[in-house]
């Protein structure tokens, strides 16, 4: 019977095996990454701030660049297409019109991003606020685009999927962050946010959304979190809050824990009055 060879090599150390730890057996381990990780980059890179004003929307709401673009590839396309294909190309066009008026929500998250920043660099480093976004593209673009053209800096809380969510370029390099856990990222996006603005936006968003006032109406957030739902319009579209209140499915005290705004200016000055009240930042 042929003997194996003997050696003396040491076995690889389980926390450098790669196959290891992307198994399901080290999902733990992966979580507890996604948990420790952004505080410790954060203290490593000298990063001392009060917290965040967190932004979050659609990632399919375009700039109006990002619009004109996309009409003149439809129209280029359907000038050219076959029968069967010109249907779904109108009906596509038709639907990229019927949103047209969408992108004023993508300009007036850069504007609010901007003029909170703005406000924010005249206070103290450990009093200032940091804009936070999802880190995609859409609404969570402009808020980091918003934080770019004041000079500041600004987080991403990226999310892997695949599809629709990739960086965007307006982050600050050394606070771009990567999750694969939404529920991690969800946390990071609660423990650093001082106030929450929330654009119109999807699933994601209104999953973000909910989970926070479930939080905060339960207790289970403590501190005092301004909280706005930008644009009345398509909140009092969506959701009937007060027809919540008078069936009881909700408290009246409730209704209380956001307020529906609907200017940029409007937004930035309650924003910074509640802030500046809780942190005592005057």
């Amino acid at each position: 019977m042929p003997q194996r060879p003997l050696t003396t090599a040491r076995a690889e150390k389980a926390y450098k095996n790669m196959e290891f730890l992307n198994s399901k057996e080290a999902r733990s381990i992966r979580i507890l990454a996604e948990y420790m990780y952004p505080e410790e980059h954060l203290q490593k890179h000298n990063h001392k701030f009060l917290g965040t004003i967190a932004m979050f929307g659609s990632a399919r709401i375009l700039s109006q660049e990002e619009f004109d673009a996309q009409e003149a590839r439809l129209k280029h396309e359907l000038s050219s297409a076959k029968s069967e294909q010109a249907s779904a190309l109108q009906k596509k066009l038709d639907r990229l019109h019927k949103n047209r008026h969408f992108t004023q929500y993508y300009n007036d998250t850069v504007e609010v991003a901007k003029k909170l920043t703005e406000w924010s660099m005249t206070l103290p480093k450990e009093k200032q606020l940091l804009v936070c976004s999802g880190g995609g593209p859409g609404i969570m673009e402009a808020a980091n685009r918003g934080a770019y053209d004041a000079g500041g800096d600004s987080i991403g809380l990226n999310i892997s999927l695949p599809f629709e969510q990739f960086p965007n370029p307006y982050i600050t390099p050394e606070l771009n962050f990567e999750f694969h856990y939404f529920f991690i990222r969800k946390f990071w996006f609660m423990n650093l946010a001082k106030s929450l603005i929330v654009f119109p936006g999807g699933f994601g968003t209104m999953d973000e959304l909910f989970e926070l006032l479930t939080l905060v109406q339960t207790q289970k957030i403590t501190k005092e979190l301004p909280i706005v739902l930008y644009g009345k319009e398509f909140w009092n579209k969506v959701f009937n809050f007060e027809y919540l209140a008078e069936t009881g499915m909700i408290s009246d005290e409730d209704l209380s824990l956001f307020r529906i705004i609907d200017s940029p200016d409007e937004t930035v000055q309650h924003v910074q009055t509640e802030l500046t009240r809780i942190h005592k930042l005057a």
